[in-house]
Protein backbone atom coordinates (compact mmCIF):
# COMPACT_ATOMS: atom_id res chain seq x y z
CA UNK A 1 0.00 0.00 0.00
CA UNK A 2 0.95 3.46 -0.46
CA UNK A 3 2.38 5.65 2.01
CA UNK A 4 -0.67 8.22 1.56
CA UNK A 5 -2.95 5.28 1.36
CA UNK A 6 -1.83 4.07 4.62
CA UNK A 7 -1.96 7.59 6.11
CA UNK A 8 -5.79 8.20 5.17
CA UNK A 9 -6.35 5.26 6.91
CA UNK A 10 -4.89 6.26 10.03
CA UNK A 11 -6.87 9.15 9.75
CA UNK A 12 -9.99 7.60 9.24
CA UNK A 13 -9.77 5.55 12.31
CA UNK A 14 -8.65 8.29 14.74
CA UNK A 15 -11.33 10.75 13.40
CA UNK A 16 -13.79 7.46 13.82
CA UNK A 17 -12.83 6.98 17.72
CA UNK A 18 -12.57 10.55 18.17
CA UNK A 19 -16.05 11.18 17.36
CA UNK A 20 -16.88 8.08 19.30
CA UNK A 21 -14.64 9.13 22.42
CA UNK A 22 -16.92 12.45 22.08
CA UNK A 23 -19.95 10.49 22.07
CA UNK A 24 -19.19 8.81 25.35
CA UNK A 25 -18.76 11.65 27.13
CA UNK A 26 -22.16 13.17 25.17
CA UNK A 27 -24.56 13.80 28.33
CA UNK A 28 -27.89 12.92 26.09
CA UNK A 29 -28.90 11.29 22.90
CA UNK A 30 -26.21 11.69 20.07
CA UNK A 31 -27.26 11.92 16.76
CA UNK A 32 -26.25 8.28 15.98
CA UNK A 33 -28.06 6.45 18.96
CA UNK A 34 -29.56 7.04 22.48
CA UNK A 35 -27.41 8.23 25.40
CA UNK A 36 -24.34 6.52 26.37
CA UNK A 37 -24.88 6.46 29.87
CA UNK A 38 -28.21 4.15 29.62
CA UNK A 39 -26.42 2.12 26.82
CA UNK A 40 -23.59 0.86 29.11
CA UNK A 41 -26.24 0.27 32.20
CA UNK A 42 -28.22 -1.14 29.70
CA UNK A 43 -25.07 -3.50 29.20
CA UNK A 44 -24.48 -4.66 32.62
CA UNK A 45 -21.70 -1.59 33.13
CA UNK A 46 -22.01 1.34 35.41
CA UNK A 47 -22.83 4.81 34.16
CA UNK A 48 -19.08 6.06 34.48
CA UNK A 49 -17.39 3.28 32.40
CA UNK A 50 -18.27 5.54 29.43
CA UNK A 51 -15.62 8.09 30.60
CA UNK A 52 -12.84 5.29 30.42
CA UNK A 53 -13.68 3.64 27.17
CA UNK A 54 -14.24 7.24 25.97
CA UNK A 55 -10.84 8.18 27.40
CA UNK A 56 -9.15 5.45 26.07
CA UNK A 57 -10.61 6.15 22.84
CA UNK A 58 -9.43 9.64 22.22
CA UNK A 59 -5.80 8.64 23.59
CA UNK A 60 -5.54 5.44 20.90
CA UNK A 61 -7.17 8.43 18.43
CA UNK A 62 -4.25 10.85 18.99
CA UNK A 63 -1.40 8.03 19.23
CA UNK A 64 -2.57 6.57 15.85
CA UNK A 65 -2.35 10.18 13.95
CA UNK A 66 1.46 9.74 15.37
CA UNK A 67 3.44 9.40 12.51
CA UNK A 68 5.79 6.87 14.54
CA UNK A 69 5.34 3.10 14.39
CA UNK A 70 5.82 2.84 18.15
CA UNK A 71 3.22 5.33 19.35
CA UNK A 72 0.34 3.61 15.89
CA UNK A 73 1.21 0.20 17.54
CA UNK A 74 0.56 1.38 21.13
CA UNK A 75 -3.01 3.08 19.51
CA UNK A 76 -4.04 -0.05 17.79
CA UNK A 77 -3.69 -2.22 20.76
CA UNK A 78 -5.36 -0.11 22.73
CA UNK A 79 -8.08 -0.24 20.53
CA UNK A 80 -7.75 -3.54 20.26
CA UNK A 81 -8.66 -4.00 23.80
CA UNK A 82 -11.38 -1.48 23.79
CA UNK A 83 -12.89 -3.69 20.61
CA UNK A 84 -12.97 -6.82 22.24
CA UNK A 85 -14.71 -5.86 25.00
CA UNK A 86 -17.30 -4.29 23.06
CA UNK A 87 -17.82 -7.01 20.55
CA UNK A 88 -17.65 -9.23 23.54
CA UNK A 89 -20.67 -6.88 25.45
CA UNK A 90 -22.60 -7.46 22.23
CA UNK A 91 -22.40 -11.23 21.56
CA UNK A 92 -23.10 -11.49 25.78
CA UNK A 93 -26.59 -9.20 25.26
CA UNK A 94 -27.51 -11.06 22.11
CA UNK A 95 -27.74 -7.40 20.37
CA UNK A 96 -28.86 -7.73 16.52
CA UNK A 97 -26.47 -7.51 14.02
CA UNK A 98 -27.29 -4.58 12.53
CA UNK A 99 -26.28 -2.75 15.76
CA UNK A 100 -23.16 -4.91 16.52
CA UNK A 101 -21.15 -5.23 13.56
CA UNK A 102 -19.26 -2.19 13.92
CA UNK A 103 -17.21 -3.38 16.69
CA UNK A 104 -15.58 -6.81 15.02
CA UNK A 105 -14.81 -4.94 11.37
CA UNK A 106 -13.00 -2.23 13.34
CA UNK A 107 -11.43 -5.01 15.30
CA UNK A 108 -10.21 -6.85 12.15
CA UNK A 109 -8.51 -3.53 11.35
CA UNK A 110 -7.08 -2.42 14.04
CA UNK A 111 -5.35 -6.31 14.10
CA UNK A 112 -4.32 -5.50 10.77
CA UNK A 113 -3.03 -2.26 11.78
CA UNK A 114 -0.99 -3.44 14.84
CA UNK A 115 0.65 -6.17 13.18
CA UNK A 116 1.56 -3.57 10.59
CA UNK A 117 3.57 -1.77 13.26
CA UNK A 118 4.78 -4.69 15.02
CA UNK A 119 7.75 -3.52 16.65
CA UNK A 120 11.25 -5.43 16.10
CA UNK A 121 11.49 -6.17 19.58
CA UNK A 122 9.68 -5.38 22.41
CA UNK A 123 12.06 -3.84 24.47
CA UNK A 124 11.47 -0.87 21.82
CA UNK A 125 8.26 -0.36 23.17
CA UNK A 126 9.64 0.60 26.54
CA UNK A 127 12.71 2.76 25.42
CA UNK A 128 12.52 6.53 24.58
CA UNK A 129 13.65 7.20 21.21
CA UNK A 130 16.97 7.84 20.59
CA UNK A 131 18.85 10.62 18.55
CA UNK A 132 21.13 9.61 15.98
CA UNK A 133 24.19 8.44 16.94
CA UNK A 134 27.40 11.13 16.52
CA UNK A 135 30.40 9.03 15.07
CA UNK A 136 33.49 9.09 17.23
CA UNK A 137 36.73 11.49 15.06
CA UNK A 138 38.65 8.72 13.49
CA UNK A 139 42.23 8.75 15.09
CA UNK A 140 44.79 9.75 12.65
CA UNK A 141 47.63 6.86 12.38
CA UNK A 142 49.95 9.07 13.74
CA UNK A 143 48.11 9.82 16.93
CA UNK A 144 47.73 5.95 17.28
CA UNK A 145 51.33 5.72 16.47
CA UNK A 146 52.33 8.52 18.95
CA UNK A 147 50.18 6.72 21.68
CA UNK A 148 51.67 3.28 20.93
CA UNK A 149 55.11 4.40 21.42
CA UNK A 150 54.00 6.26 24.94
CA UNK A 151 52.74 3.16 25.92
CA UNK A 152 56.02 0.83 24.95
CA UNK A 153 58.49 3.34 26.53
Amino acid sequence: MSKRLMTGLYWLMACEFALGAATKYWPGDTVFSSAYSAKFVDWGYPAWMRFVVGALEGAAAVLLVIPDRRARFLGATTLMFVLTGAATTHIVNHDPAAESWAAPTHLVIMGILALANWPADWRDLLRAPAAPAAQAPRRSHETTRARHLEAGS
